[in-house]
This record gives structure tokens, C-alpha cells and sequence, in this order.
């Protein structure tokens, strides 16, 4: 396999994506598909730089390249992508650059309620970041479903485990067609 391949795994705060591509990727291991992993919160981590910030997506992009230039070094050609945002259209072409024009692209929207977000960020959150991560999640999550593009699968995570959430997403990248498991 020579293209590059790319699944996009985006959501809500709260709603499991770190958890759920991990998770991919210990099916994928399991069938000894080849891949990495990058969570795409990490890329932009750069202050001052804020949330909008026409830096924070330059240094993304810069270190989505090279850590990419990396991986195919290696032989690499499938990532799993994790990002709040990562899979509207207005951010392709960061992967388009940094992958080949012409990397394949399986966007993935995890959904959850207020409720289980609410659930799952008190758990996580400590101090002053609570409300402020629950009022951006409520506003990612509008956003990702007023924007997602259409090709891209809704997976609900509300009640589910995390193992049926994955094998959910997996299927959607047909990167185990004709394995079992």
C-alpha cells in the first residue's frame, strides 16, 4: 500500500476521542495492520498562542509534517488522527500537505449528551477549567454538527463501551477488510 491514509477521529470535549483511538489502535495491532497515532492537541500547544490563533495551526501543521515525514520514513501510510476539529473541511489541506495530495481521508464525529459530557469532563477536569471546558464542548459539538462534512460517520458514544465504540470506527476505515477479528 503506497497511499497514505488518514482517519480523522473528532468530537465534543468529553466525548472519548483519545480513549477510542487508542482503542483502534489496539485492534489494529491485533490484526498487525501497520499505523500510528497522533493526538492532535499536542501539535498546536504553543503560548501565547489562543484558541484561533494563526500560529497555533502553523506550528500544527509544521509538526504534523515532520512527525509524518517520520513515520513514512519508516514505512508508515495509515494515521490515526485524534482532534477536537481535526475532521471539518477547512483543516484538509493541512493533511493534504503534510500527507500527499492525494492521502485518503475517513472522517469520524464521536457524539455525546450535555449529560455524559458533563459526566465525563467532571471526572477529568480539576479547578478553574471546568466550566470553561463544558461551555466549549457545547460549543464544538454545534459546531462539528453544523460543519462536519457530509461523507463523514456519526458514531454515539452515550452508554456505550469503549471497545464497541472502536470497532464502530475501525469498520468505518475498511483498514481490516478480509481480516476476522
Amino acid at each position: 500500500m503506497d497511499q497514505a491514509e488518514v482517519l480523522l477521529i473528532g468530537g465534543r470535549a468529553g466525548v472519548g476521542k483519545t480513549a477510542v483511538g487508542w482503542e483502534v489502535s489496539a485492534r489494529l495491532r491485533v490484526a498487525m495492520v501497520a499505523h500510528c497515532v497522533i493526538e492532535g492537541d499536542f501539535m498546536g500547544q504553543a503560548h501565547p498562542a489562543p484558541e484561533g490563533d494563526p500560529r497555533r495551526r502553523k506550528i500544527a501543521e509544521r509538526n504534523l509534517t515532520a512527525l509524518w515525514s517520520n513515520y513514512t520514513e519508516l514505512g508508515y501510510r495509515r494515521l490515526i488522527y485524534t482532534q477536537t476539529v481535526s475532521v471539518l473541511a477547512e483543516n484538509e489541506g493541512m493533511f493534504r500537505r503534510a500527507m500527499g495530495a492525494d492521502v485518503r481521508v475517513v472522517r469520524v464525529v464521536l457524539t455525546a449528551s450535555d449529560a455524559t459530557a458533563r459526566e465525563r469532563l467532571s471526572g477529568r477536569e480539576r479547578g478553574s477549567e471546568l466550566e470553561r471546558e463544558l461551555e466549549g464542548s457545547a460549543r464544538k459539538a454545534r459546531l462539528l454538527e453544523e460543519q462536519a462534512p457530509l461523507d463523514t460517520v456519526r458514531v454515539a458514544t452515550d452508554g456505550r463501551t469503549v471497545v464497541d465504540i472502536a470497532r464502530e470506527v475501525v469498520r468505518a476505515t475498511g483498514w481490516l477488510a478480509g481480516i476476522s477479528g
